[in-house]
């Protein structure tokens, strides 16, 4: 958690962004991102990473129910 207050204390939020979705563990978006770097194209899409499907399998087995909201459901 101290490394991603060190990154926005330096104005880094595009490079807080990045290590924390497509150079996360997201194996899905980092393999996107990759396709879109060597095509030219832009990067837009990022997926869950493998660490939250973990904390959602620990929640769910601590009986605590975890529901998915879309952001545009929230508006």
């Amino acid at each position: 958690e101290m490394e991603v207050w060190a990154f926005l204390g330096y104005g880094a939020a595009h490079s807080l962004r990045e290590v924390l979705t497509y150079k996360s563990d997201d194996i899905l978006g980092r393999s996107a991102a990759f396709d879109a770097i060597v095509s030219g194209k832009r990067i837009t899409e990022s997926h869950t990473p493998a660490t939250f499907n973990v904390l959602v399998r620990h929640l769910r087995g601590l009986g605590i129910d975890v529901e998915f909201i879309e952001a545009a459901s929230m508006q």
